[in-house]
């Protein structure tokens, strides 16, 4: 396993000039163009077939790429031997999560994260230590879950995973064990889940409200919250579905799927923004007991608020959110620092400052 000291020891023998390195997909757009914004260097890596988008179109926001067969190969001494030249500290994302492994970041990857590298884990609603555990733990507001599907007394959103793309989650709705059982049979059928993926389900309260990602960014240097703003989902089919008539809809019968595509920017009534904060202060507090040395950097609390003005929190985001609008759509950011911040800019602020106080090893693992 990785330790904290073995990374301290590799970031204490970094150079004056620091690299912002970051995986060809998710979000790497935001976080380079915020590392420009304060004049740092940056490395993408890319996997070979999916690369244009970083070494073509938008080549200039990039000073070093490495081209992979495969993201996984990051965990080669080469490669890492490389990052580790260029004073690279990584900034991770879910498709790195995803696509280089728990394992390989956990036991394998040398490379300093500004985030903490084993908390990734915990979206993972499998683990014993999970996003649901840390939730409860910090006695945040949360849906209510069911364990079994004969349990269902209200409506519910079922979370499962699709069955070719592990990275996605299939949604779909019931309001009684015979709904459930009736559209998960319809959507095995069609091929869109796994029945042995469906076992594992979660089912959790649907609650009746206004959608909202809380985007926030906790600094070790300052012990101080920053919430960069809201933002909400753009989803596929599900848009599309919702974009006819409701006589249409209910004539077609489309089982929607809930596949993340876009976001867009939100705001909220200040007089309910104490809440939010005090939601990330609670969940910054609680990882600090139970993944020590606790949250680093980028997080999000993804929930809905009630007609009661209750935040609810549904989804835990334990890295760097995929929410690039929020820079431009979010004033949060202008109150506190007299200018737009966006997650990346946020990110190279805090690396620029830990480096001009010695304390690089404080915002790593």
């Amino acid at each position: 396993m990785t330790s904290k000291s073995e990374i301290s020891k590799v970031v204490e023998k970094y150079g004056r000039d620091i690299t912002i390195g970051v995986l060809g997909s998710h979000s790497a757009l935001e976080i380079a163009h915020g590392a420009k914004q304060e004049g740092c260097k940056t490395l993408v890596v890319c996997q070979k077939e999916r690369e244009k988008t970083y070494t073509k179109y938008y080549k200039n926001l990039f000073d070093y790429q490495l081209v992979l067969e495969k993201f996984a190969d990051m965990v080669k001494e080469e490669v890492q031997k490389k990052m580790r030249s260029l004073n690279t500290i990584f900034v991770p994302s879910r498709s790195f999560s995803v696509y280089v492994g728990y394992e390989n970041i956990e036991n394998k990857l040398l490379i300093p994260l500004l985030g903490n590298r084993f908390m990734l884990r915990c979206e993972e609603r499998n683990e014993a230590k999970n996003q649901y555990y840390l939730l409860r733990k910090a006695g945040i507001k949360m849906p209510k879950t069911f364990k079994f599907p004969d349990e269902i007394d209200r409506l519910v959103i079922v979370k499962v995973l699709e069955k070719k793309r592990k990275l996605e989650r299939a949604f779909f709705y019931a309001s009684s064990p015979e709904e459930f059982k009736e559209k998960a049979n319809e959507r095995i059928k069609k091929g869109i889940i796994d029945e042995k993926d469906l076992e594992k389900a979660v089912i959790e309260e649907y609650v009746l409200g206004a959608k909202f990602n809380a985007n926030f960014f906790w600094s070790p240097l300052t012990e101080e919250l920053d919430l960069l703003g809201f933002d909400r989902r753009i989803q596929t089919d599900l848009d599309g579905v919702l974009d006819l008539p409701a006589s249409e809809q209910l004539e077609l019968r489309i089982g929607a799927q809930n596949i993340e595509i876009g976001h867009y920017g939100a705001t909220m009534r200040e007089s309910q923004l104490e809440k939010i904060f005090e939601a990330g202060e609670r969940f910054v507090e609680v990882c600090k007991r139970e993944f020590p040395p606790g949250m680093i950097g980028l997080f999000a609390l993804q929930g809905a608020v009630d007609k009661n003005l209750e935040f609810y929190v549904f989804d835990v985001s334990p890295r760097i959110p995929g929410c690039p609008c929020v820079e431009p759509t979010s004033p949060y950011m202008k109150y506190k620092y007299l200018k737009e911040v966006g997650p990346g800019r946020r990110v190279a602020m805090e690396i620029k400052e830990a480096k001009k106080k010695r304390r690089l090893k404080d915002i790593v693992t």
